[in-house]
């Protein structure tokens, strides 16, 4: 029998019902408190995280070196490590081929940046998503077999058979992530934690993070013969910006990595991380969240609606005017994307409705649809109906698709299954996320048999997303010092959700619409106290209706407590992202 929702909640306006954390973890989050002196709402997001009592203080200091695994874990690890080194030392030709993505981009910034130490300048090659397409392709690998000694695919390449052994003469090392098929790429070595033939627990890893391991492994094998190497802990702003813009799980290794990541990025030594954050107005230490909603989204516009090198170009460059220069182009770039976005989001939508949100697989497709926008409405559409979604842009005979699943629902390996059965084109990705190329005049058939391997993994059981919360709390005991303190529990993201708290019995004190859907306004506890919210695209469900006239009714409200650092004045507020009527 499931616990009482919290505070009652068994329909929020959103649908959700509320829960709390059950009798064990409320024990757990006691014992917290008590042996740690740290704060009951500190000690009840350790306790629904599942932290051990005697792991509490270590936890919120994580350690990278503790942490980080011996890179010889992987396979050919070794043997990649070995092949750089020695490419390094006879000063031969690199290139580096880089996906167009954020993880793509950090990526081959990362190898970049570490080859340019020793001098050497690698050639980049980043492909056009419309003409090319994800991964290496055969006139491209053979161009670049042609002039280099060694081709480093980043952030791809474990699927790519044919353009490989297009490399001829040269050999090449893949450092990707994406789920492997029954056989490799005859390559001189695929480094990957999601190989089918391994068997470590790193398969939560970027391509960011798997290439931040072959430069530790590189460095030791340098230092081992006695000679100087870069020093890496500069590099963890990129390894930090690929793994929360990838949405990796932000767990062991991956936490460790961002959160001293993002200490690098906030001393700004990267020009081109400096100018985009300027470009982005972001006005406060960095964090997870402007990671994955400010930086990231621009780097990715280049690839998506703009010249696909961008974003790499940008994280390379030593050039301030250079680098000022990309980012204002990638934050023009972003605005278009937003645009284009929006338009096949509404039309997406209304298609995937009238097939109906309650299916195992949630998919919509459109002539002419932007590909470079089609995995952020698939996020959309996953986001509104708890569902593993794909959206496809049809071109002729083709459509190419992205997909975003839901905690769970391994929608790679279904895409994969697809794939080999010969019902899609192309595809691959990883458990949350995949892309694919399918025949227009297959579509639906496609689709269907997609849709049953889902149903077969539970997608068609899912209900409405419960909200997780970790307490109750009043806007009286809102202070930035304690959201200081709940933030080293972070970063927050994929697999680590950001502790939400509701403010029971609030009256809005203020509500005023702000832009085409958001909603600011103030909420007063019974005591009178106090606190500033915002809540995105507000008027886009029943919320910011239901708030704007509200008629003096007290309403329970939910979200996640931040520090607002507007004007230089350090003020707690509310993200706000769910509400019930008060009873």
């Amino acid at each position: 029998m499931p616990d009482a929702a919290f505070l009652g909640i068994e329909t929020s306006a959103l649908g959700r019902r509320w829960v709390g954390l059950n009798a064990a973890q409320d024990r757990h989050a006691q014992a917290i408190a008590q042996q740690t002196g740290l704060p009951e709402i500190v000690a009840r997001t350790l306790a629904r995280r599942d932290v051990p009592t005697e792991e509490a203080q270590a936890f919120l200091t994580p350690s990278l070196r503790d942490l980080m695994p011996n890179p010889s874990v992987l396979k050919d690890m070794d043997k990649a490590a070995e092949r750089i080194t020695q490419a390094v030392d006879k000063k031969q030709r690199i290139a580096v081929f880089a996906d167009y993505d954020v993880d793509g981009a950090t990526s081959g910034a990362l190898m970049f940046t570490w080859l340019r130490e020793f001098g050497i300048t690698a050639t980049l090659y980043v492909p056009d998503r419309i003409d090319e397409g994800y991964g290496p392709n055969e006139t491209a690998m053979t161009m670049l077999a042609a002039a280099h000694d060694l081709i480093i695919c980043v952030d791809c390449g474990t699927l790519s058979y044919e353009p490989i052994a297009a490399a001829i003469g040269t050999d090449v090392i893949v450092l990707d992530h994406h789920m492997g098929g029954e056989t490799l790429p005859d390559a001189f070595a695929v480094v990957n934690p999601n190989r089918q033939d391994e068997d470590t627990e790193y398969g939560y890893l970027c391509a960011a993070g798997v290439v931040f391991l072959a430069l530790a492994a590189c460095n030791r094998i340098f230092k081992t013969a006695g000679k100087p190497v870069p020093n890496l802990m500069n590099a963890l702003d990129l390894a930090a910006l690929g793994t929360v813009a990838d949405v990796a799980p932000l767990v062991g290794f991956n936490r460790a990595l961002v959160r001293q990541g993002l200490a690098i990025m906030a001393a700004r030594l990267r020009p081109g991380l400096v100018a985009l954050a300027d470009a982005a107005k972001m006005n406060s230490a960095p964090t997870a969240y402007h990671l994955g909603f400010l930086l990231g989204p621009r780097i990715n516009a280049g690839g998506r609606v703009g010249k696909a090198d961008l974003g790499l170009r940008l994280l390379t460059t030593n050039d301030q005017d250079e680098a000022r220069s990309i980012a204002d182009r990638l934050n023009q770039l972003n605005d278009e994307r937003r645009e284009i976005e929006a338009q096949v989001q509404l039309l997406a939508m209304e298609q995937a409705e009238e097939r109906g949100f309650d299916k195992p697989l949630v998919w919509a497709a459109g002539n002419g649809w932007h590909p470079g926008v089609v995995g952020i409405v698939a996020s959309r559409l996953k986001e509104a109906t708890n569902r593993p979604a794909i959206v496809i842009g049809l071109d002729g005979n083709e459509g190419k698709g992205s997909g975003r699943s839901v905690t769970g629902i391994d929608l790679g390996s279904a895409v994969a299954a697809c794939t080999r059965e010969g019902v899609l084109l192309k595809g691959g990705g990883h458990m949350m996320a995949a892309g694919l190329t399918v025949a227009t005049d297959n579509l639906e058939a496609a689709m269907a048999r997609l849709s049953e391997l889902l149903e077969k993994q539970g997608a068609g059981d899912i209900g409405p997303k419960d909200l997780s919360l970790d307490g109750a709390i009043a806007p009286s005991a809102i202070t930035p010092e304690l959201i200081e303190q709940l933030e080293a529990a972070g970063p927050f993201g994929a697999g680590a959700p950001a502790p939400r708290f509701a403010l029971p019995a609030q009256r809005i004190a203020f509500a005023k619409r702000a832009g085409e859907s958001h909603l600011r306004l103030t909420l007063q506890g019974e005591n009178g106290s106090k606190i500033d919210a915002i809540c995105f695209r507000a008027y886009d469900g029943p919320i910011g209706m239901l708030l704007e006239n509200h008629a003096g009714r007290l309403f329970h409200c939910a979200g996640r407590l931040e520090i607002d650092d507007w004007g230089g004045r350090r003020r707690a507020k509310l993200r706000l992202e769910d509400i019930a009527i008060a009873s």
